[in-house]
């Protein structure tokens, strides 16, 4: 039976994520009892403020985890492959930001607005979908509910936040220096420099000469969907900017959908903000998401080499819809259906 009030662990509290996921648990009046964050126990003893009130770090150990109805973790995947089964061990159930749970088949891969009746399979641990992925389904589900997609051809354009603390700070270190002295900088983060670049090469190459970002992609927008049959050919590049996620989306459909078609349809679909207006230069762009929670959908047109082709730019901030807010959204959406053990 649901309760008034939840108690609820924020694991990896002093990283960009876990700072982000308290403030959209603030933002979003989230039903807690009590709030406990957790960290590494180096950190323990440390401070985060919530609610306008400091509230000490614990270590993220299990005995931690007691009376917790909801953890909602972004330490890594080693860390969550150790500490999650120990939340649920001791009855939390577990939303998990890492790479860790996502392609397990005993674990539902979510985004409220696309599939939240996945939830209802949940063994206590719920992974959240890579950032690329989140803001992508969010926008081709509705379409794909309307013509059935046969293909996907994406690129996206990622910021450098997404590589967490060290993605910004090396950007504007590298930046900095680059300014100074107007010559090529000393990579901080990525293979290459990325101030002032653009890095087509995210996490580790694979075979085929895809990247395990581009190969989550299509392992976690198939699962998502529940449809294998899609075909889903992913490039992921870094670029300059801090924040917000950008995607170009080509799509393949069973059934034709026209461009006013598509715009009518994502007008009226949860979680999406159509900017579509390219005469009066209204589209999204990064620095739009700055605080934006919802996706951001523009420069929707038809495919002129096929007959049932779209093409849409999608832009989301990866820290906020692409990580922090889609757990928590899955959180509320376990209260609202039920579905946290307590």
């Amino acid at each position: 039976m649901a309760k008034e009030k939840y108690n609820v662990a924020v694991v990896g509290a002093l990283g960009v994520v876990g700072t982000e996921m308290i403030r959209t648990l603030e933002r979003r009046n989230f039903p807690i009892g009590e709030f406990r964050p957790l960290d590494i126990p180096e950190n323990a003893g440390k401070e985060v403020t919530y609610n306008g009130e400091p509230v000490k770090v614990q270590a993220a150990v299990k005995e931690n985890f007691k009376d917790i109805d909801i953890a909602i973790f972004s330490a890594g995947a080693t860390a969550s492959q150790a500490l999650a089964p120990q939340a649920v061990e001791m009855g939390a159930v577990v939303v998990d930001n890492s790479t860790a749970w996502r392609m397990d088949p005993e674990c539902p891969l979510v985004v409220p607005e696309v599939n939240p009746d996945d939830l209802k399979w949940h063994k206590g641990i719920v992974p959240n979908p890579n950032c690329s992925t989140i803001q992508m389904v969010v926008a081709l589900k509705p379409l794909h509910d309307a013509g059935k997609i046969k293909r996907v051809v994406v690129s996206t354009y990622q910021a450098a936040s997404g590589a967490g603390m060290k993605g910004l700070q090396g950007l504007t270190d590298e930046a900095e220096e680059y300014l100074k002295t107007g010559k090529r900088v000393a990579p901080r983060v990525h293979a290459v420099q990325l101030a002032f670049n653009a890095v087509p090469h995210i996490d580790v190459f694979q075979e085929h000469g895809y990247t395990k970002e581009e190969y989550k992609m299509i392992g976690e927008t198939q699962k998502i969907f529940g449809d294998d049959s899609i075909k889903i050919s992913p490039t992921a590049v870094r670029i300059p900017v801090w924040y917000g996620h950008s995607e170009s989306i080509n799509i393949e459909t069973e059934k034709k959908i026209t461009a006013d078609q598509a715009r009518d349809i994502l007008s009226k679909a949860p979680g999406i903000l159509l900017k579509d207006d390219p005469a009066n230069n209204v589209y999204p762009t990064p620095l739009d998401s700055n605080e934006e929670d919802l996706t951001m959908v523009g420069r929707i047109r038809e495919d002129l080499t096929i007959e049932n082709g779209l093409n849409l730019w999608v832009v989301s901030n990866n820290i906020r819809k692409g990580a922090a807010l889609n757990a928590v959204q899955i959180a509320e959406t376990l209260i609202r259906m039920d579905l946290v053990r307590v």
